[in-house]
């Protein structure tokens, strides 16, 4: 069964240089950066607050991965890490020579970032699709409290996290099957915790990354990482199964711990995993969002149960959304390739570096020796749809590389590039495809990233 919806006329509300949709750490640093290149810029935002995966999901170890030999990004991304720091917005994180940043507190510091770069910001609108001059998109259409309303703009940036402006103005598009998705999570925070009681435990009791195989879980490391120290539980949910609290034939729940503060606060709760979930099927996200409760509050019980210093506690809040780690991406330019990201890819058109850290797919690999891959700019490009780039987990890639390019430094990274290059597109009336690489570098360089 079909309806025809009536074809109406849609009021402009808003005409700008750049129009970034998404305001996670790729959207977020895309905008930052036009801007500082010195157009105009409007960031859209579905929730009431920019940062994504930050601050709508709260996923707070922004460069968990980060040792003493690690080559790092640079550019944007560390900004945010250290305007977090800056706003006592963040503590030291436990597995790393990073801070962990407090989701919640971030939502103020990113409105600063965006306020003093003079981005229009634009939260509660929803991108519902593109508005296209037969292959050229020139906008978008959203809808909000107001109703539906047109957005006009001479690039766009897609920093959706799914592609859905790229898929939607006819780009292509690749998507694993659902059962071969990397899991999606809710990520929630306890408060009320014993914090010396807690770390005394961990400490006489320590988890490697090791321990992450378990159950149906497989891990292929380096053997470097196995002995080295993660802020891992398990017991408590193997009691839990064997007591009865939790299923027997639940053997997902378990990972890790974020941030533990003086007042009691148990963050970034990375616990429970959610197979065969696809982010842009609405039905699988309602069934994920309250399956995903539920199997959380279970994973509270067991803590409460069977974990040193968790015995008053309680849950002090879910993510506000679900926590995807993987749907659509483009078929770019170039696709990066598991080559790429195992072994230290160089690139003439390098628009940024990530270091060697792989997470998903069943692969770990930490940056703990000084490796890492340059990100190309034919990365950021879609096929099929001109005055459109791409950023975050949505670049080009395949499989493996994905569970490199996906996380959040890096999608801080290859946002930054995007944002830079819808700026200099727009001012030097360039297309993507025909713009100065080597002005692009320049740029960029001078916004503080590293490229080489």
């Amino acid at each position: 069964m079909k309806i025809t919806e009536p074809a109406r006329e849609i009021d402009v509300v808003h005409v700008t240089d750049v129009l970034v949709i998404g305001s996670g750490p790729a959207g977020l640093a895309a905008a930052i950066a036009a801007a500082r290149t010195g157009v105009q810029v409007t960031l859209l935002e579905r929730f009431g607050c920019f940062g994504g995966n930050i601050t709508a999901v709260g996923v707070e170890g922004f460069a968990w991965y980060r040792h003493d030999a690690t080559i790092d990004s640079e550019g944007i991304g560390v900004e945010f890490e250290e305007r977090a720091k800056a706003a006592g917005a963040s503590v030291a994180e436990p597995q790393s020579k990073s801070h962990a940043i407090d989701g919640e507190a971030f939502k103020a510091v990113a409105d600063d970032l965006v306020l003093e770069a003079g981005i229009t910001p634009m939260l509660h609108r929803l991108f519902v699709a593109p508005v296209m001059e037969g292959d050229c998109i020139t906008g978008a259409i959203v809808e909000s409290k107001a109703g539906r309303e047109a957005i006009m703009a001479s690039r766009v940036v897609d920093a959706t996290g799914d592609a859905d402006v790229a898929h939607r103005a006819g780009a292509l598009t690749i998507k694993q099957p659902k059962e071969e998705m990397i899991g999606a999570s809710v990520m929630f925070s306890l408060t009320g915790v014993e914090k010396q009681r807690f770390i005394e435990h961990v400490k006489a009791e320590p988890h490697t990354y090791a321990d992450w195989a378990y159950g149906q879980w497989t891990i292929e490391t380096t053997g470097k990482e196995d002995d080295m120290f993660s802020p891992f539980l398990r017991k408590p949910f193997e009691r839990a199964r064997n007591e009865g609290l939790i299923p027997k034939s639940l053997d997902t729940i378990s990972g890790t711990w974020g941030a533990l503060y003086d007042t009691g606060d148990l963050t970034y709760m990375n616990l429970v995993h959610l197979l065969g979930y696809d982010g842009t099927d609405p039905n699988d996200l309602t069934r994920g969002e309250m399956e995903g409760r539920r199997q959380a509050m279970m994973a509270v019980d067991a803590l409460k149960a069977f974990q040193p210093g968790c015995e008053n506690a309680k849950l002090r809040n879910f993510g506000m959304t679900l926590g995807i780690r993987d749907t659509r991406k483009i078929d770019a330019a170039y696709n990066m390739t598991e080559l790429d990201v195992r072994e230290q890819a160089r690139f003439e058109e390098s628009v940024g570096i990530f270091p060697e850290f792989i997470d998903g797919y069943g692969i770990l690999i930490l940056p703990t020796t000084g490796r890492y891959f340059h990100l190309p700019y034919r990365t950021l490009l879609p096929k099929g749809v001109k005055n459109l780039i791409c950023a975050g987990r949505i670049t080009g890639g395949d499989k493996v590389s994905h569970a490199a390019t996906r996380n959040m430094m890096c999608c801080a990274v290859t946002g930054q590039a995007a944002g830079t290059a819808a700026a200099l597109s727009v001012k030097h009336n360039d297309s993507f495809e025909g713009l100065s690489v080597s002005a692009l570098q320049t740029e960029l360089k001078r916004q503080g990233a590293r490229l080489h």
